[in-house]
């Protein structure tokens, strides 16, 4: 994984919980790496926490706005409203799947 991590000390596994990203290939179970040095941009996959909420979804920043929307359209977009916290916590840079053995 020598290339795919470049901040050793700012990277991170995370367990997927959910269906809300399988459209670009992320489904429940699969582990993330996460990147906390990396700074996050509109249209990267992020893990964030919503209100003490641990989400994946992708950034969506334009005109002022920022949202997570999923990669699934049984799912609503995430805007926070006034008073709700968002804080993004890392950019995902792979996805690890594990098949039954």
């Amino acid at each position: 994984m020598g290339n795919l991590v470049k901040h050793t000390q700012a990277t991170y596994l995370l367990r997927v919980q959910g269906e809300s990203m399988r459209e670009v290939g992320i489904f429940d179970g699969d582990v993330l790496l996460v990147d906390k040095a990396i700074e996050p941009k509109h249209g990267q996959i992020v893990v964030a926490v919503v209100n003490g909420d641990f989400v994946c979804k992708t950034l969506y920043q334009r005109a002022g706005l920022t949202k997570l929307r999923p990669a699934n359209l049984t799912f609503p977009d995430i805007i926070p409203k006034p008073g709700e916290t968002l804080e993004i916590w890392g950019v995902v840079i792979a996805t690890i799947k594990q098949f039954r053995t």
